[in-house]
């Protein structure tokens, strides 16, 4: 059990492995069945992990034992390890949909993805900056092969600019990690939080600035204003069951931003406390009006996936820039749920775009879908969702958001941008529902019908939108100790620099 941290890492990394052996990668079946029960079982391990950490509170693993602050060290908090949660259910929904038959379309798909989420598990649980870096690699890269799966003129245009700006974000994170570790001597951040909080002046300004360009690359990684504008084309252009695991890339960023804001810049950072919030309470404002517009704006119902991807993304921004326990909480329970659900939409997009002919995803009027009572109540169960009305996960999740806030003008502000991007989004979704399945041409069915695995996939997202009503009270109390953990800094470099105290340095 003391090994369990790693197993989120090590699993994927071996899966691959087996998967490219020429036993299983020389048959699709074999492969499948691999990686599909493989990330059953990385959930079921996600959820033990879980389990254990709530017994023992905040753990850390030291990779060959070296201990910290000199060693590469794992940290298993109730934050980092219900995003794994997160991940691997989302993973296995996504991989079981993939191989139904989207899987053979291109060269070494499961192994990709396996690394990928290796990747994402990683950034989650990494406790310094530099492997948080290595892990945004590792991820990255196999994103970049997952994006031109099966190939085509739109995903090569899209990778191109993907792939391009992401090697960008790399060297300003590499010229950030290279100021802070000159100025402070270290990369693991509960050792960070410690130095920051007794910086010596001269060091300030430095220690500042590579603060504020971590801000910038993860701004873009999370895609906040005005840093937004590769996501949709990207998304869009992805399979299936790539965009569906992409759902949860942006939260890595917003992840990102709520770890190293609130445990080294925040509130025992003295001159550095709250070191970039406002830019960010105000670029999250306009993230979400933007998304908002964006999902009115879409002439194909995948773009206007994509950018309730960002309408989610510009809300969570302005819980973090808020840095209370509230909004902390509400920052955990709406990402599990705007993750799953429009996960859940991108792959129901294929399943519509497949059925309905040449009209695609487009929304203009098509071949009517072969399915339209069950493909029907899944996009109404999802817009429901996604669109924050009751009885679906999404209400909570903006009832916790609006009774996060703290001062009159916040209220002001937030309030009224969430409302109405609210009902920006219902309305872009009634008229994408009212096109694809009411506006039709011809009275003969297109498409194939859905493979039942893809339905399964699709299913199994959803019905995760009224088990977190169901389940409501138990999950916002986790999410109200997620908080109150990350927020108590002191207790975390206790466990993990015993020799050390926040005041002063090392004993």
């Amino acid at each position: 059990m003391s090994h369990l941290i790693i197993a989120p890492v090590l699993l994927p990394i071996l899966t691959a492995i087996l998967i490219m052996l020429p036993p299983v990668h020389s048959v699709p079946n074999r492969r499948r069945l691999v990686s599909i029960v493989s990330m059953a079982l990385q959930f079921v391990l996600a959820l033990v992990l879980l389990w254990q950490t709530q017994q023992q509170g905040l753990t850390f693993y030291a990779l060959g034992d070296w201990q910290p602050p000199f060693g590469i060290i794992l940290v298993a908090d109730t934050l980092s390890v219900v995003l794994v949660c997160l991940t691997s259910f989302l993973a296995l929904a996504a991989i079981c949909y993939g191989s139904a038959g989207e899987d053979v379309r291109g060269s070494f798909f499961h192994p990709l993805f396996q690394f990928q989420v290796m990747g994402i598990n990683g950034a989650f649980l990494t406790g310094d900056l530099f492997n948080l870096f290595v892990f945004f690699e590792v991820l990255l890269i196999a994103s970049y092969g997952l994006l031109i799966h099966a190939g085509g003129k739109n995903k090569t245009k899209a990778a191109v600019h993907y792939v391009i700006l992401n090697l960008t974000g790399s060297a300003v994170f590499l010229f950030s990690l290279a100021i802070l570790y000159g100025s402070l001597g270290t990369l693991n951040i509960a050792d960070m939080a410690l130095r920051v909080a007794s910086l010596p002046a001269e060091d300030l300004l430095l220690v500042q600035a590579g603060g504020s360009l971590l801000l910038i690359v993860f701004a873009l990684k999370a895609a906040i204003l005005p840093l937004q504008f590769w996501l949709p084309a990207t998304y869009s252009a992805a399979s299936p069951p790539v965009a569906a695991l992409f759902a949860v890339m942006t939260k890595i960023g917003v992840y990102a931003l709520l770890r190293v804001y609130t445990t080294i810049f925040g509130e025992t950072a003295g001159p550095l406390s709250g070191l970039g919030m406002n830019w960010l309470w105000a670029f999250g404002l306009a993230t979400i009006l933007l998304g908002a517009i964006g999902v009115l704006g879409s002439q194909d119902f995948r773009k206007l996936v994509a950018n309730l991807v960002i309408v989610s993304v510009g809300t969570l921004v302005c819980l973090v820039a808020m840095q209370n326990t509230a909004a902390t909480a509400a920052v955990l329970y709406y990402t599990v749920h705007s993750t799953l659900v429009t996960g859940a939409l991108f792959l129901l997009a294929d399943l519509i775009a497949t059925q309905r002919g040449k009209a695609g995803d487009r929304l203009v009027s098509g071949r009517r879908v072969a399915q339209p009572v069950l493909l029907g109540t899944l996009f109404f169960v999802a817009a429901l969702s996604v669109a924050g009305l009751p009885p679906l996960s999404g209400f909570i999740g903006k009832l916790m958001i609006l009774q996060s806030v703290v001062s009159t003008e916040q209220q002001l502000l937030l309030w009224s941008v969430v409302l109405l991007s609210s009902l920006m989004v219902l309305i872009g979704l009634a008229r994408a529902g009212s096109t694809l399945f009411w506006r039709v041409s011809g009275s003969e069915a297109g498409g194939d019908k859905a493979a039942p695995l893809q339905i399964i996939a699709v299913s199994l997202l959803l019905v995760a939108s009224p088990a977190l009503v169901v389940f409501a009270g138990p999950l916002t109390e986790l999410s109200v100790a997620a908080a109150v953990s990350l927020q108590d800094v002191q207790q975390a470099i206790s466990i993990i620099l015993p020799q050390a105290e926040l005041s002063g340095g090392a004993k």
